[in-house]
Formats: C-alpha cells, structure tokens, sequence
C-alpha cells in the first residue's frame, strides 16, 4: 500500500531532518589502477599476506513454524532496508542542523533558516518519501529516534515548537503512528536492530 498524497505529510516532520546522499562504502583496500597493494611479513622464513578483516556478527538462526512466519521476516528485512538509509540521513541533518542553529542570534533567523531548509527537502524528496508505505513510514520514525536519540515528537518540538509537534502526533494517530514513539533495541525492536546491525556491516 502505498501513501497518498495527503497520508505523505503524516511524516513530513522527517524531511525536516532529511538531506545529503547515501554514501557508499569504500573498498577498504588501497589500489592502484587494477593492482592491488597488499602488506605482508616474514615470520620464520615465511612471507605471509597481512589483511584486516572485517567483524562479523552472527545471531542465532530464526526458527519459524510456518511460511507465513518465514515471509513475514523477510518482508520486514526490505522494510527496514527501505526506511534505514532515510533514517541514517535524518541523523545527519539534524546534526547539521543543531550546529547551524546554534550560529543564529534571533528567533526570526532560526525560523528563516527552517523554512528554507523545508523548501528545499519537500523539492528534493518528497516523492521518494511518497513511495514509502505507512509500514516503512513508522519504522523510519522509531529509527530516527535510534538514530538521534530523540523521538520525531521532541525533534518536531524542538525544531518547530509545541503547537506543531501536537498537531502533527495528532495526524500521526489518526493514521495508527505515534511521532513518540521510541526505539528499544533489547526489547520490542530486537528484531530491527539485529537487521539494522547486519546492513550497517554490509551483510544484508
């Protein structure tokens, strides 16, 4: 199910946190062309090739009763994969964000600088946010909480004031969302953050 025009501003709080490009990962590796650069040393005689692995986290194996279970698991893991990118960039907006409010002397300077920050994230995103589903909308909102420390409720407040924040957790209910809702890694969300944990080492 995808979001209507209208259901797409349930979330419009995240675009206020939303900017820059997804980055890719780099070949920890230093090359040369085709060639690559390996280190090594001598042990008894020995040339032996030296590499730094990556860590690898292993959980233990799901176990379903039935197929439905199965691709009810999978489906979240493309969820989370979808909503994940959105929230890593989230965190590094309001980062920005914080640093930049932080140089303005007056409300009315804070209060520009919002808006055009908004102007520029609704022509920019919003209709790649439109092509999340109400699913991947309220993962992304307890992965910004994850992400930032503070639910989209506080960041909304903090941002835009309490009349906003109110007014956009009441839509947010409306559609079965709560903006306060916060992530709990070792417990409701341990599932989330066992895949989080796993696309952020590159294996999902």
């Amino acid at each position: 199910m995808k979001y209507s025009s209208g259901i797409l501003y349930l979330f419009l709080p995240c675009l206020y946190l939303i900017s820059g490009s997804i980055a890719s990962a780099q070949d920890s590796i230093p090359k040369t062309g085709d060639i690559y650069i390996a280190r090594a040393i001598i042990l008894d005689g020995d040339t032996l090739w030296v590499a730094d692995l990556d860590e690898v986290y292993i959980f233990p194996t799901k176990k379903f009763k039935n197929r439905r279970e199965r691709r009810r698991y999978t489906r979240l893991i493309y969820n989370v994969k979808r909503a994940y990118p959105w929230a890593r960039m989230a965190g590094d907006k309001f980062a920005e964000v914080e640093v930049r409010m932080a140089t303005l002397e007056t409300e009315n300077e804070q209060r520009a600088y919002i808006k055009e920050v908004e102007k520029e994230l609704l022509r920019d995103y919003k209709e790649d946010l439109k092509k999340l589903t109400i699913t991947q909308g309220r993962i992304l909102i307890k992965l910004v909480d994850r992400e930032t420390g503070d639910t989209s409720f506080e960041l909304v407040k903090e941002l835009r004031g309490k009349l906003s924040a109110a007014f956009w957790q009441a839509l947010a209910r409306l559609f079965g969302s709560n903006l306060k809702s916060e992530y709990d890694a070792d417990g409701e969300d341990r599932i989330i953050e066992e895949i989080v944990i796993l696309i952020e080492n590159g294996q999902l």
